[in-house]
């Protein structure tokens, strides 16, 4: 089982979240975040004077998949999430090595 954060522009949401509907990834947690990379920020200008916006908003999405569903779930994301400019975001795959349904104690992947 495969743990997939992606960390993409909130306007990108609903494209991303309609095209893991679609190759039916169904369940998924949404954040709201701030951070970011290499740009550093980005520097603006309000009544005259101006400041650096260090910490950008961006949407943390959180998707648990078996395995085998892995890569078509982050193409799926990349193909979605990408504008091709600087801040498009990144993705994380990580293993899971247990997941435990707290309502019915279900373990492993029937608990996706």
């Amino acid at each position: 089982m495969k743990k997939i954060e992606a960390i993409i522009r909130h306007y990108k949401l609903e494209d991303v979240k309609n095209a893991l509907s679609a190759i039916e990834i169904h369940g998924m947690t949404v954040t709201e975040v701030r951070g970011f990379g290499r740009q550093r920020g980005h520097k603006e200008m309000y009544r005259g004077a101006e400041y650096t916006v260090d910490f950008l908003p961006k949407v943390k999405l959180e998707v648990v998949v078996v395995d085998d569903d892995c890569t078509k779930t982050v193409e799926s994301i990349l193909e979605n999430a990408r504008t091709g400019e600087i801040g498009d975001g990144k993705i994380f795959v990580t293993d899971l090595s247990e997941i435990v349904r707290i309502r019915t104690g279900e373990v492993g992947e029937e608990a996706i």
